[in-house]
C-alpha cells in the first residue's frame, strides 16, 4: 500500500492512502481506499446501474479509486469471489474485477464476496514512474490490512495506515533528507 507524505504536489493524492493491484516493468495501478464519493452508496449506485437486489446491501461509500478513467469502476474484493476470466488474483487474500458479473454477485445474498468495495477510476503510473515518487519520498509503503481496505474509518485510513509502520503523522514533516 501507498501512504501519501505531507506536502505531495499533487491535491488529488493529498492524505491517500493506495492499494497498489498490478505493477511491472510498464506501469502500476492502484484504488485509493481512503475516498469516498460524496453521498454515493453502493446500493444506490448498483440500482442506477440497473443491478436488482433482493437482500439488504450495506450501505457502503462507493469510493474514488483514482483520476484515471472516473467513470469505470473496480470491485476490490476477498478472494471467496471469484470471476473467470475477469479477477485479477493480487494475493492470497485480495481480487479485482472489474465486470458487471461482480456487480450482480455482490447483491446476491449466495454468491457475494465476504468483504468488497466499489470504486470509480484508478491512480496510474508509466514504467519507473512509481519507483522514482517513493524515491522521492513522496509516497511511504505499508502491508495491506483488511481494515484498510475494506474499512468505514476513511477518515482515519491515513494516520491507520501510517501507525502500521510506526509512525505518527505530527511527526512527519513536509521536508525530505536521505541518510
Amino acid at each position: 500500500m501507498l501512504i501519501a507524505m505531507p506536502g505531495i504536489d499533487d491535491p488529488r493524492f493529498e492524505r491517500a492512502v493506495i492499494f497498489v493491484c498490478a505493477h511491472n516493468d510498464e506501469h502500476a495501478m492502484g484504488l485509493m481506499v481512503n475516498r469516498p464519493v460524496d453521498g454515493l452508496t453502493t446500493p444506490a449506485l448498483l440500482a442506477r446501474l440497473g443491478v436488482e437486489s433482493d437482500i439488504s446491501m450495506p450501505e457502503d461509500l462507493v469510493l474514488f479509486g483514482g483520476p484515471v478513467e472516473r467513470e469505470r469502476g473496480f470491485v476490490l474484493h476477498t478472494r471467496d469471489y471469484a470471476s473467470t476470466p475477469g479477477t485479477l488474483n493480487i494475493d492470497a487474500s485480495v481480487g479485482l474485477t472489474a465486470t458487471r458479473d461482480v456487480l450482480e454477485a455482490m447483491a446476491d445474498e449466495d454468491r457475494r464476496p465476504r468483504r468488497s468495495v466499489l470504486a470509480l477510476g484508478y491512480a496510474g503510473w508509466g514504467g519507473g514512474q512509481l519507483e522514482s515518487e517513493i524515491r522521492q519520498n513522496v509516497w511511504l509503503t505499508c502491508e495491506p490490512h483488511e481494515a484498510l481496505l475494506f474499512g468505514p474509518d476513511h477518515e482515519h485510513k491515513w494516520s491507520m495506515a501510517l501507525a502500521r509502520i510506526g509512525v505518527s503523522a505530527d511527526r512527519l514533516s513536509t521536508l525530505a533528507g536521505r541518510a
